[in-house]
């Protein structure tokens, strides 16, 4: 990162440029005898009392003495994405909230309330997509009522690191006491590829509805009722897929219909959009592909939809599931975050 002029290090931010993409250079104490660096690129979202706070795009908040910083500057509100659709943040948040919607929903504003009974914080969390109508504090504890009549703890679902992502609010939450609890990439692909994956789709059984076994496969099947199903069924067009957990030898034909499954998935085709979730396999059965061979059957029946492109979440400690979807050319986009009232 070039910073110097001339051969001179330049401060060339100010407090005006809170909410604007920065890149800081600041002395560190190293301990040694010379002087250490280290620089911190974010959403500059806020400049009180002589400290920056700048809020990474993992959603990581950093505050740094102002005496401290030797350089800064603002940069592209995004770095060029150079594979994959072109996709803004506004498409992705109402695609994605298309494909797991809650059961029970009210507007605060730009902001939508979600609840399910509790199954997933995706749909038991606010969904803050623009203006609440209300001041921020008010808002939230609007959010914290709303909850609180429906015995659920409060969240609001954020997101950081793309262009019109929701550092600034990121930082609000913070500054009440909301605390970050979990965090997931949000990563595109095209879709092509993921169905020219290699894989043996015939043992691969698709329906429209999750039947016993799929769900005796889902993890977060843990409290069954007809919330669940609301929620696993929602979205424009959604398909469910499920290997047999004994696919014998001919393709599926000897599978054991008792079994457990050995692998299953989710698709929601929304327009240009195909979104995969719910994509398990049994711990037994495990490195033979058959994560892939869910994603490429499901991906071809999008395909057949008339989808292009592929999106997917992907929680940050999953490092099984990050590298398969690096194989397949997903990407990151941004990501979600979780923010719990304290």
């Amino acid at each position: 990162m070039e910073f110097t002029i001339g051969g001179r290090l330049e401060v060339r931010i100010t407090p005006a440029d809170v909410g604007k993409r920065v890149s800081v250079r600041r002395r560190t104490d190293g301990g040694g005898t010379g002087a250490e660096f280290t620089d911190v690129v974010g959403v500059l979202t806020s400049w009180n009392n002589g400290v920056l706070s700048i809020t990474r795009k993992s959603g990581e908040s950093v505050h740094i003495v102002e005496s401290s910083v030797v350089a800064g500057k603002v940069v592209p509100a995004a770095p060029a994405r150079r594979r994959g659709p072109a996709a803004s943040f506004e498409e992705l948040a109402s695609v994605t909230a298309r494909a797991w919607q809650p059961v029970e929903s009210e507007a605060l504003g730009d902001w939508r309330l979600r609840a399910a009974g509790g199954f997933t914080r995706r749909a038991n969390s606010a969904l803050p997509l623009g203006d609440p109508g209300l001041p921020v504090d008010e808002a939230l504890g609007r959010v914290r009522d709303w909850y609180e009549e429906r015995g659920l703890p409060a969240y609001v679902q954020t997101a950081t690191g793309a262009e019109g992502t929701q550092e600034l609010l990121c930082a609000e939450l913070e500054r009440h006491g909301w605390r970050r609890e979990v965090s997931a990439e949000v990563r595109i692909a095209a879709l092509a590829p993921v169905g020219d994956l290699e894989a043996d789709v015939r043992a691969v059984r698709l329906t429209r509805e999750p039947d016993a076994a799929w769900l005796a496969r889902y993890q977060r099947f843990s409290t069954p009722g007809p919330h669940v199903l609301r929620v696993l069924g929602s979205g424009p067009s959604v398909w469910f897929a499920t290997v047999p957990g004994d696919t014998g030898d001919t393709g599926g034909a000897d599978a054991d219909p008792d079994a457990p499954p050995a692998a299953i998935g989710r698709c929601v085709v929304d327009g240009r959009w195909a979104g995969f979730m719910a994509v398990e396999v049994a711990p037994e059965q495990r490195r033979r592909g058959l994560g892939t061979t869910v994603m490429a059957a499901l991906a071809r029946r999008a395909l057949d939809e008339g989808a292009s492109a592929a999106w997917l979440q992907v929680e940050e400690d999953n490092e099984g599931a990050r590298a398969l979807y690096d194989g397949m050319g997903f990407a990151a986009h941004h990501r979600h975050h979780h923010y719990r009232s304290a």
